[in-house]
């Protein structure tokens, strides 16, 4: 399916369906790939917006966490969005908590998948590695506890990435960013329901950091997946869009009268 990329000012975005926006943050080597079965499920019930995170247009000063939740701020503002459903995966994960912490006002609902804030195993030192197809190909695979997942387009993406000098500079500056911008002792703050969904086999952000967030997030549930790494929307995304529906469908509920 190709969907249409819009452009407003600066922004580019991709926005499919009617009713309560639902914002979808890719991560560090993010595409709309990662997204596409989440966008088709997800259209025909809500207005399913991923804007594109601006990871290699900044200039380096704000080629950080803080950086790119400004640039989220700055979209939900030019499109007016209200009541929105945020939710960010790896780094995206991060900028939606930044996001929430600093302009609760519009957000409505958060969920975080494989997200990054607490703790996170990065690519290594040795990353990136320029040139060096297969050691590219093995670090991709790593992300998905089915190494299959990593299709050679995806391979190919991270490869295309990591060999463009000033885009390899900048991957690290954001990922030592995410280091740096730990949340631990803000999370408490947040007060919007929050949704965790994580793969049990994720070893970037292992199952540890999800019960942390959960404990650490006052409104929030959190739900494992099996056999499924750091994207769960990539690699099971039957069962993450029948978790993310059910919780999105309850917070509509009228609460019981008791």
């Amino acid at each position: 399916m190709e969907y249409e990329i819009k452009q407003v000012d600066k922004f580019k975005f991709i926005e499919e369906g009617e009713g309560e926006p639902l914002i979808l943050l890719h991560g560090l080597f993010g595409t709309l790939s990662n997204f596409k079965d989440l966008i088709e499920y997800f259209r025909q019930h809500y207005k399913v917006v991923v804007p594109m995170l601006p990871l290699f247009e900044l200039d380096l000063l704000h080629t950080s966490v803080g950086g790119l939740e400004k640039f989220v701020h700055k979209f939900i503002e030019i499109r007016n969005y209200e009541g929105v459903h945020l939710l960010g995966n790896s780094l995206g994960g991060h900028v939606g908590l930044v996001h929430v912490l600093k302009h609760p006002e519009r957000i409505k609902s958060l969920t975080l998948t494989g997200s990054s804030g607490l703790f996170e195993n990065g690519m290594g030192d040795t990353y990136p590695k320029r040139g060096d197809y297969e050691f590219i190909k093995k670090k991709t695979e790593l992300t998905f506890y089915d190494p299959n997942t990593a299709s050679k387009e995806l391979v190919d993406e991270v490869y295309e990435i990591v060999n463009v000098r000033i885009k390899a500079i900048k991957i690290i500056a954001l990922a030592k960013s995410a280091i740096r911008n730990n949340l631990g002792e803000e999370l408490n703050q947040i007060k919007q329901p929050t949704l965790l969904v994580w793969g049990n086999n994720d070893t970037i952000t292992p199952p540890f950091v999800g019960r942390e967030f959960h404990r650490l997030i006052p409104n929030s549930e959190l739900h494992f997946i099996d056999k499924c790494g750091h994207a769960p929307m990539m690699e099971v995304p039957h069962e993450f869009n029948q978790v993310l529906h059910k919780f999105l469908t309850k917070l509509n509920q009228p609460a019981a009268v008791v």
